[in-house]
């Protein structure tokens, strides 16, 4: 079943000009190592190596989407964790991970486009999805089974249990990808002036990393919503 999405008139009050981008896939294979996946996780390593050879901290933060990003997270006064992802990789000679096909081709367009982005076994979820801002009193429990209080003004998603991800405070401890996974909505955060065309080229990265793994991947949807 095609998991139901909208947007509350909060979230597009609270961000004007973001946008959400939405992949669903399913008929997925999670459950063995992706080999298939090496290769290009080291053909990125050195894209990204070869793309910011000798950059600073300030170098990244002037690219527009990087910017787009650290704009939203310095308002909250924290860091762009992707910021801090992909500098391990360019400037500390880190290799990107081995959690599993479903994730790692997440994560491999996530370093390479910027974009932040949450995937979710679909069967976990409860009920439609929406795209809200948090509000004093919300709660998440993360995916190390700590609660954490939200910060009002956060871009988020709930079902009908709860807030299954905050931008902030990462993905909830019910819904995360795991290696039974087989139906998996991805959902990328973007703050104002990140284009449609980067949100979009970034789906389009993800769907072609999953599959190489798993060839008879269904698009169940893909769309962008707009504040």
């Amino acid at each position: 079943m095609v998991v139901s999405i909208t947007a509350t008139p909060e979230w597009r009050t609270v961000h004007p000009g973001a946008a959400i981008g939405l992949l669903e896939l399913s008929n997925l294979d999670n459950t063995r190592p992706a080999l298939q996946l090496d290769g290009r996780k080291r053909e990125t390593e050195a894209r990204l190596r070869e793309r910011y050879r000798g950059f600073t901290r300030q170098d990244f933060l002037s690219l527009p989407v990087m910017a787009a990003y650290a704009q939203y997270y310095k308002r909250f006064d924290k860091t762009y964790h992707v910021l801090l992802q992909v500098e391990s990789i360019v400037l500390k000679g880190k290799p990107l991970p081995n959690v599993s096909p479903l994730v790692d081709a997440n994560f491999m367009a996530e370093v390479d486009t910027l974009v932040l982005t949450a995937g979710h076994d679909v069967d976990k979820l409860l009920g439609g999805v929406c795209i809200d801002a948090s509000r004093d009193g919300d709660r998440l429990t993360q995916m190390d089974g700590t609660t954490k209080a939200i910060r009002a003004g956060d871009m988020i998603m709930r079902d009908t249990k709860g807030i299954c991800c905050s931008i902030l405070y990462g993905q909830d401890d019910r819904s995360p990808i795991s290696v039974e996974t087989s139906h998996v909505l991805y959902v990328a955060y973007a703050p104002p002036r990140v284009p449609a065309a980067t949100l979009e080229g970034h789906l389009q990265a993800i769907e072609h990393h999953v599959r190489s793994v798993s060839p008879r991947a269904v698009r169940e949807q893909q769309q962008l919503l707009v504040a």
